[in-house]
């Protein structure tokens, strides 16, 4: 096997294996998941525990 036709199959391998991430991601079964983890910057923070404040404070 030559160094040209190891390259070419690289190449045809990862052009497949990028169609395949793109079929899946736009795959109507992910839609509801996706949906949903687009979301989540928007989702109420009521449901989450607060955090305690440390004595001295909390300094980010």
């Amino acid at each position: 096997m030559s160094f040209g036709l190891i390259h070419g199959l690289l190449t045809v391998l990862l052009m497949i294996l990028f169609g395949g991430i793109v079929w899946w991601a736009f795959s109507s079964r992910q839609k509801e998941r996706f949906d949903e983890a687009a979301n989540l910057p928007f989702a109420d923070d009521d449901d989450q525990p607060t955090r305690k404040r440390s004595e001295k404070g909390d300094k980010q």
